[in-house]
């Protein structure tokens, strides 16, 4: 089916400031998921999940136990999730979400991005129903019928399955099906690696740009990922 979808950490670890902005919000969103959830990994599986991801991109250690002690303290910051949809250059569509302790500082900021870039922000709805909210899974594998039928065994939802030419397979769930398809998976076929384990919007179609809206584009991410309190930037560009 071709589902396209965009890894963040790909383009965010690219220098040793990208780095420890990595870090950063990685901390902020372990912090606020362990202080919200529970401290403890076993029982809370968003918080496992999320220290999983964690590992894969190389945050070391101490900056994860750091955050499960922050927020065992029980004091802190105060951080509320925020998400801003908008028009980018060339008709493209972004959907920013962000943890901010101050949401007046965070609107006007994600806002400059937008007018620097020529864009137009947008409100509540504006562009998210142009995406499916999906978990993804990749890990190594060449049978994509028996992961498939193991899905189907286990009652979960699927909306795409994908094998590549490398010997790896790709499944597209509901967001609310995450975690009950990464247990199925489990113990259908033992520990996997998964070498994709999040969850995104995906865009239902895509936005294919060049020349200035490309760079005006290019202009927007970069500013927005300069921002600390963005998480996660979605869009729907082919890049």
């Amino acid at each position: 089916m071709g589902r396209a979808y965009q890894n963040r950490k790909e383009s965010m670890a690219k220098t040793s400031d990208m780095k420890a902005r990595v870090y950063s919000r990685y901390g902020r969103e372990i912090y606020v998921c362990a202080k919200a959830s529970g401290l403890d990994p076993a029982g809370n599986l968003a918080l496992r999940s999320l220290i999983d991801r964690a590992k894969k991109d190389q945050v070391p250690g101490h900056v994860i136990d750091k955050a499960i002690a922050k927020a065992k303290g029980g004091g802190g910051e105060d951080f509320a999730t925020a998400r801003y949809e908008g028009f980018g250059p060339g008709g493209s569509k972004v959907i920013v979400d962000c943890l901010t302790d101050n949401p007046t500082r965070t609107f006007n900021d994600v806002r400059v991005c937008f007018n620097k870039a020529k864009a137009k922000l947008g409100t509540q709805g504006t562009v998210i129903h142009m995406f499916d909210h999906a978990g993804i899974l990749a890990f190594a594998g060449q049978d994509e019928e028996a992961v498939l039928e193991a899905l189907m065994l286990g009652d979960v939802d699927v909306i795409d399955i994908e094998d590549d030419d490398n010997g790896g397979i790709t499944v597209f769930i509901p967001q609310g099906e995450y975690f009950k398809a990464k247990q199925v998976l489990g113990d259908a076929f033992g520990e996997l690696d998964f070498s994709v384990d999040e969850i995104q919007f995906l865009p239902r179609d895509t936005t294919t740009l060049d020349g200035d809206d490309l760079a005006q584009f290019n202009k927007l991410l970069d500013t927005l990922n300069d921002l600390d309190d963005v998480q996660n930037v979605y869009h729907d560009v082919e890049l």
